[in-house]
This record gives structure tokens, C-alpha cells and sequence, in this order.
């Protein structure tokens, strides 16, 4: 199925069951899908904008919707008092709320929103240079029966926050744990493996959320081994940065010499 299909048909699930499509776009600046940008299916979608992201700002994030009445609502959810007293009209109906918001306060700090539309201005470049970097990587390690680089469909384009390989221990003999400590040690310092970025059900708040949430109480019980398949990919997931500039492209090679270079020599690893 083409992911353009895939997505209309998702749209289409939300009209039947009259379920909301908001987008979770926090990692995906600039990507599209069958030349549609992630982030404009759905009535609003949030990007994250910390450190790392594709887009950054150091830290922040923003909602994107054509929604006037979700735009609103975001306004009373993260701000309070003057914003939302100049920008939500006495029409809507909570504008009432305009002095208080919701309690809350999550408004982006200026000189990060300063930022954060500098470097929107350089996001396609950047985004081309993630690009080729990755495919520099994924040409490299072609042809390695123990490391699986992500397939790609021609109708997307990523933002490449990071590139995904997944290690198949039974094709080696050796763990994750030992492959990893091999690749550190030949100056693989930025690999990783995801760590609190794992199913949701290895997650505390999903196993017994009552302690935070007293409403959930009983009502969600997730134990580890309800997603075998998640979790097994998430175990032997590891992840590559993918840089963006020409300058760059040596020290991917590096990366892809080093898992060559462990592979050679698995059998040392043994025993």
C-alpha cells in the first residue's frame, strides 16, 4: 500500500469513528509524504524544537493548525492574560478564561522563537544535506547481512533526526550489548541505543499510572511482553546522528568503517 493511500485512508478513519487527527510531527521538520509536509493531514500537529531536532530552537516547540477554535484552545492551554487577551475575540466562548488561561504557562522563551525562525529560513538546505549524509551511510553498509538500514519509499522524504539501524544478533552470535561496547570503543561516540524512547508499555506511567493519574487507576495495567515485536525491535535498535554539512561526510564514513571493521571481527567478540 503507498503511503499516500495510507494516509488518506487514516484520514478517512477519523471521519467514520469521528476521532480527531492530530499529528505528533516532533521529530519530522520539512518531511513530506506523497508531497504533502507532515504535519498539515491532520487539524493541528505539535514539533518539538530542543537541541537536536531537525528544526532548532535549543528548546521549545509549536503547534501548527488552520483551526481557529484549536488555536484558541492552545492559546488558553500554554498562555494567559495579555496574549490571549489581544488575540482570542470576545465571539469565542471561552474567551472569558482570556485573563487566567488554564493555570498554565508554557510559553516559548522570545530569544528561542528568534532562533527558531532564523534557522526555518536554512530548513530545505539543511534537510538535503541530512539526506545525503544518510545515504552516504546506508551505501556504506549495504551489503551487511547483520545491520538493516531503514528502506526508504520514493513518496517520502524524511528529516532524518537520526538514522535507525537494527542489529540482527542470531546473524552474528553476539549481543547487542557486546556490539555496542565494541563500537564505542572504536570512537563510535555519538551512537546510541533508545533508551526512554521505547514502547510504551516498559514505561512505569503505563504500567500503573493510579500514583499520577488516580482517574486511571485499575484502568491500565501494560506489562512488559504485551509487544513482543516493539520490543524486540527497540532491543536491538541502533542509532546513527546524521549530520547535514559536506564537511560532515568524513565522519559518517568513519561510523561506517567502525561497523565494518566490528563485523570483520565478529569472533573476537565470542565466548
Amino acid at each position: 500500500m503507498g503511503v499516500t493511500r495510507a494516509n488518506t485512508q487514516l484520514e478517512g478513519l477519523g471521519d467514520v469513528y469521528g476521532v480527531q487527527l492530530l499529528e505528533d510531527a516532533s521529530h519530522a521538520h520539512g518531511a513530506t509524504v506523497g508531497g504533502h509536509k507532515v504535519g498539515t493531514f491532520g487539524r493541528a500537529s505539535a514539533f518539538s524544537m530542543n537541541g537536536p531536532k531537525p528544526l532548532s530552537a535549543g528548546e521549545g516547540g509549536f503547534v501548527r493548525t488552520d483551526d481557529e477554535y484549536v488555536y484558541y484552545r492552545v492559546l488558553l492551554h500554554g498562555q494567559y492574560n495579555k496574549r490571549c487577551r489581544n488575540e482570542i475575540p470576545d465571539s469565542f466562548g471561552l474567551s472569558r478564561y482570556n485573563v487566567t488561561g488554564m493555570g498554565l504557562k508554557h510559553r516559548i522563551h522570545p530569544m528561542a522563537a528568534a532562533i527558531a525562525l532564523e534557522q526555518l529560513d536554512h530548513l530545505d538546505k539543511y534537510l538535503v544535506g541530512r539526506a545525503n549524509v544518510a545515504e552516504r551511510i546506508c551505501e556504506g553498509l549495504d551489503g551487511l547481512y547483520a545491520v538493516v538500514t531503514p528502506w526508504h519509499d520514493s513518496e517520502v522524504r524524511s528529516s532524518w533526526y537520526g538514522l535507525a539501524l537494527l542489529y540482527k544478533e542470531e546473524e552474528l552470535g553476539v549481543p547487542i550489548e557486546r556490539f555496542y561496547e565494541a563500537l564505542k570503543a572504536e570512537g563510535c561516540a555519538e551512537l546510541d541505543r533508545p533508551g526512554s524512547t521505547c514502547p510504551l508499555n516498559l514505561l512505569p506511567l503505563f504500567q500503573e499510572p493510579g500514583p499520577m493519574f488516580p482517574q486511571y487507576e485499575g484502568k491500565l495495567s501494560y506489562r512488559p511482553g504485551d509487544f513482543p515485536q516493539a520490543e524486540q525491535v527497540h532491543r536491538n535498535t541502533l542509532e546513527l546522528p546524521v549530520w547535514h554539512r559536506e564537511d560532515d561526510v568524513p565522519i559518517a564514513m568513519r561510523y561506517v568503517s567502525a561497523i565494518r571493521k566490528v563485523i570483520k571481527h565478529i569472533n573476537e567478540l565470542k565466548g
